[in-house]
This record gives C-alpha cells, sequence and structure tokens, in this order.
C-alpha cells in the first residue's frame, strides 16, 4: 500500500513537472514570437518564408494611392483586387484615388523629413518614371521585395524593359503591373485620315488652328507629347539612349522652338494648357479638339463605352511611332502595411488576375505575363479576348513601340518645359 501511495505521488510530481514544463516552453514561444514580431518588418522580411509573409498580412489594412482619372481602373481595382485580398487574406484595401503622383510623393517625403519612419499615411503607391526615380534617390521606398514575389516568375524579370525604369534600376523596389503605350485617338468621321507620322502631326497642327492642344507636363499625358517631339527633333530615339549633358544640350534647344513654333496654333493660341489628362479628354469630348495623345490603348474604348468619347473615335500608332514601357506598384519606406503591400503586388501579376484586367468589360489593358510561362488554357482564353474597334491590335502596337525617355532626360525635360515654352 505505501508502494502504491508512493507510486501515485511519483506520477502527480511528474505530471505536475511535464505541465509546468509545457507551460514553461508555450511561454517562452510566445516570448520569442512576440519579441520577433516587435521587431520592425523591414528588419526581417528577407528571413521569412512567403507563407509567414502571408500569414502577417492577415488582418492588415492598406492604403493604395493611384492616379484615379480611369474609371475602369478604379473599379478593377476596388472591386476585384480589392474583393480577392479581403476574401483570400483577410485583407481590406483602400483605394485612394489621386489627380497625380505629387501627393502621395509629398505626403511620404514630407514624413520622412519629418521623421515619421513608420505608420505612414501612403502604403503603396502606383509609380514609374520620374517619379519612382525620386522615391528611390530619396530613400522613401521599401525594399528590395520584387523577386520574393511568386508571382515573378510569370513575367520576364530579366528583359530591361521591365527592370529599368525609364533607364533606372529598379533594384527590386518596385513590381511590374502592366505595359502600355502611346496612342493617338481622332474622330474618324471629322479626320478620315489622320496624319501618318510625328513630322505630319506636328504640320497639321499648324494647318488647323486651335484643334489641338496637350497638357501641362506635370501630367503625364503632357510629357508623353513632348517626349515625342524631343524624338521627332532629334532624329530618333538612339541619342538618348544613355544619359548625356552635351546631348541634352545639343537637342533640348530644338525641342524648345519647335514647341513654340505650333503654341500660337494650339487650343485657346497656346495662351493656357488643359491641367489633366481628363480635362483634355473633355475638350475632345465637346468637339473642341481633334485628337488625344493617349497612354493606353484601352483607354478610348473605355471613353465610347462611357459616353465621353464619339462612337466615330478611333486609335492609331504613328508610322514613326509611339512610347511604350511598364508600369509599376511600389510600398512607402514607412509602411505599417508591407507584408499586405507585398501580398498584393504578388496578386498584381498573378496571369488570372492580369487576364481579368484584360477584358474589354474590365479595364482592357495590355497583359504584363510572359505568355511562354502560362498554362495553355489560359494562353487561349488571352489569344480569345476580343479586340474592340476602336483599338489598336497588340501586333501593331509592338511594331511601332518607341522607348521610354531616360529619367534623367525627362526631369530637365519638365523643367525646360515650364521655363522656355509656358513661361515661368
Amino acid at each position: 500500500k505505501d508502494l502504491n501511495n508512493w507510486r501515485f505521488t511519483m506520477k502527480k510530481s511528474i505530471c505536475l513537472v511535464m505541465m509546468m514544463l509545457l507551460i514553461a516552453t508555450g511561454s517562452l514561444f510566445a516570448a520569442a514570437n512576440a519579441e520577433a514580431e516587435s521587431v520592425p518588418f523591414e528588419e526581417r522580411y528577407q528571413d521569412m518564408s512567403w507563407d509567414d509573409i502571408v500569414a502577417e498580412a492577415e488582418g492588415q489594412e492598406l492604403y493604395w494611392y493611384m492616379w484615379g482619372g480611369n474609371d475602369a481602373a478604379n473599379q478593377y481595382v476596388t472591386g476585384y483586387l480589392a474583393g480577392r485580398m479581403k476574401e483570400e487574406f483577410g485583407v481590406t484595401v483602400n483605394q485612394v484615388p489621386v489627380t497625380g503622383p505629387q501627393t502621395f510623393m509629398n505626403a511620404i517625403l514630407g514624413e520622412k523629413e519629418a521623421g515619421k519612419d513608420s505608420g505612414s499615411s501612403v502604403d503603396m503607391m502606383w509609380i514609374n518614371g520620374a517619379n519612382f526615380y525620386k522615391m528611390k534617390n530619396a530613400d522613401a521606398l521599401f525594399g528590395p521585395y520584387t523577386s520574393m514575389l511568386p508571382n515573378i516568375k510569370y513575367v520576364n524579370w530579366e528583359d530591361a524593359s521591365l527592370n529599368m525604369d525609364y533607364g533606372f534600376p529598379t533594384d527590386d523596389h518596385e513590381s511590374p503591373w502592366g505595359t502600355t503605350q502611346v496612342v493617338v485617338a481622332y474622330d474618324s468621321v471629322k479626320n478620315p485620315n489622320p496624319p501618318k507620322d510625328i513630322d505630319a502631326f506636328l504640320a497639321w497642327i499648324i494647318d488647323n488652328p486651335g484643334k489641338f492642344t496637350y497638357p501641362i507636363v506635370d501630367d503625364f499625358t503632357g510629357q508623353d507629347f513632348v517626349k515625342h517631339v524631343l524624338y521627332a527633333v532629334s532624329g530618333g530615339t538612339e541619342p538618348f539612349e544613355e544619359f548625356s549633358e552635351e546631348t541634352w544640350e545639343k537637342y533640348s534647344p530644338l525641342l524648345w522652338d519647335k514647341l513654340n513654333e505650333i503654341k500660337p496654333y494650339l487650343w485657346r493660341e497656346g495662351e493656357t494648357y488643359p491641367e489633366s489628362r481628363s480635362a483634355l479628354e473633355s475638350l475632345f469630348g465637346n468637339g473642341e479638339i481633334d485628337f488625344v495623345v493617349a497612354y493606353g490603348p484601352s483607354t478610348p474604348k473605355n471613353l465610347i463605352k462611357n459616353g465621353q468619347f464619339p462612337e466615330s473615335t478611333r486609335t492609331y500608332v504613328w508610322d514613326s511611332g509611339t512610347i511604350g514601357g511598364a508600369n509599376y506598384l511600389a510600398i512607402s519606406y514607412n509602411s505599417s502595411a508591407k507584408a499586405a503591400s507585398m501580398v498584393l503586388c504578388n496578386m498584381s501579376m498573378e496571369p488570372e488576375a492580369q487576364y481579368v484586367r484584360a477584358l474589354p468589360d474590365s479595364w482592357g489593358a495590355l497583359p504584363l505575363n510572359d505568355m511562354s510561362t502560362v498554362s495553355a488554357d489560359l494562353k487561349a482564353k488571352f489569344d480569345a479576348i476580343p479586340r474592340a474597334e476602336s483599338v489598336v491590335s497588340s501586333a501593331v502596337l509592338n511594331a511601332h513601340m518607341l522607348p521610354e525617355l531616360n529619367s534623367e532626360y525627362l526631369i530637365r525635360m519638365i523643367a525646360g518645359w515650364k521655363t522656355y515654352v509656358l513661361g515661368d
């Protein structure tokens, strides 16, 4: 009996010790996890698995700042992408539409100057070109992260047209979201035979006073037109393959001379310029101007659908070519939702998401994916997407694509236009 009591007591003691050990171990694990999570995400994400990043993203809320002038793009983001993020990852996506990138750039750079290194008002942004160049040089972007995204395998990330943004290396600090190209929209009833190349177009402006204009160069559509004029007066894109101050000093006076030559023949005699792409589109929709240089082959199609452009609107590209390139998503250096932003960047490259984005009833945007990496079934679905009569075919676009202007030139072009053309 004494032996049995002793055995019983020993078992209780062992069980009690084991329970205490389990509690202590659990406490240690909890403390370790808590300690790990207290370390800023940017200091540990590169050692995390993708599953761990997805787990951390759950329940986060992010604010995505993006140009809001495209209703189809807005609906795709707030409907399809935001819906999937909530359903699949428990992430709340708030789209913040802006008229231009200066809104979020000023916000982030202001926070950086004030020492607000967490809890930014901006988590993600739609960005590219000179704006990315400025933000990256100011150390205002989170990264590197792009190569960690599983869906990067569906993109030819070795292609310099993607991993270089306006001639500047992305360094994995932005992830590609789409490709696009400039087209020229016109009313086929009013102008059944539009000018075939940029030189003929510039001559048409002089011969048809008041029937064309372009936005100020703070707007990317305004930049696009001026870039094409720069290529025209310089004999092509070759002089601008690499930045050279000597090249800029040689060709920029020719640019200002040409822009000032056509200025009196613009809408309102060039005394004022539309403030935005939306304002430019309203002028075309109202019949005040005859052409719109539009960044995005599907943009005019969507405006026809909305009743803003006449049914007779068509688009084309100049025989001399039009500028095309990629656009990107980036994450602010002080975002409090970096994990959720990475998950959204990853979803945005997914072939299925790109397919929905390309549908005519959705956005109608050009797909980003390398089709050699996409399943045969999905590739067939991409190939079967119908093309509206007003939209230029991908084959024609590709055959007439010109490279984007290097960011160093673009920054000088914007400043110079304000001085030598606008007269600030």
